[in-house]
């Protein structure tokens, strides 16, 4: 499924942004951008990692802007860790062993992007890499490929208040 192009229009330049933190050496801070196509308006919600409790607050936090801005989308932006395409199929075996990705030998980091919408939810996990000569600046590949997540579950899904969703954007 292709994503909306209104939606698309919304969160490229948020995507170049991220590339932009990077690429001057900063972390990306993980945050959440709830918005109302018809309103315009668009409240950016800062996500606290630090514990699951957080996460749970965070979660909460969106949740509440959304329903308070009648939210057609959330879009969040994060740094975290990935596999290489070749170990991928041992992620189980991975998780058993080490417990998480981070603290696994192959871990990559990676910037990830999700986008909730009425009409599906779409991501990317894309690879960060050194963007020389400096070792603490850091960029990714473009262009971030959006795609369909089917079946996504977790804390950071589900945020958006009940409603049709409108056939308008395609």
């Amino acid at each position: 499924m292709k994503l909306p192009e209104p939606y698309l229009e919304v969160v490229l330049p948020f995507i170049e942004k991220a590339r932009g933190f990077l690429e001057k050496g900063e972390s990306l801070s993980p945050i959440a951008f709830v918005g109302n196509f018809a309103s315009g308006r668009l409240i950016p919600v800062v996500i606290d990692t630090a514990s699951d409790e957080a996460k749970d607050n965070a979660a909460l936090a969106i949740r509440m802007a959304a329903e308070s801005v009648e939210a057609d989308f959330v879009f969040t932006v994060m740094e975290g860790w990935g596999l290489p395409k070749d170990k991928v199929a041992r992620y189980e075996e991975i998780i058993e062993r080490y417990g998480s990705i981070g603290t696994c030998p192959w871990k990559i980091d990676t910037a990830n992007f999700m986008l909730e919408t009425r009409h599906g939810v779409w991501g990317a996990q894309v690879p960060l890499k050194p963007k020389p000569p400096s070792k603490k600046r850091r960029t990714f590949a473009t262009p971030v490929n959006l795609s369909f997540m089917d079946g996504v579950e977790g804390r950071f899904v589900g945020l958006l208040p009940d409603r049709e969703p409108s056939s308008t954007l395609h």
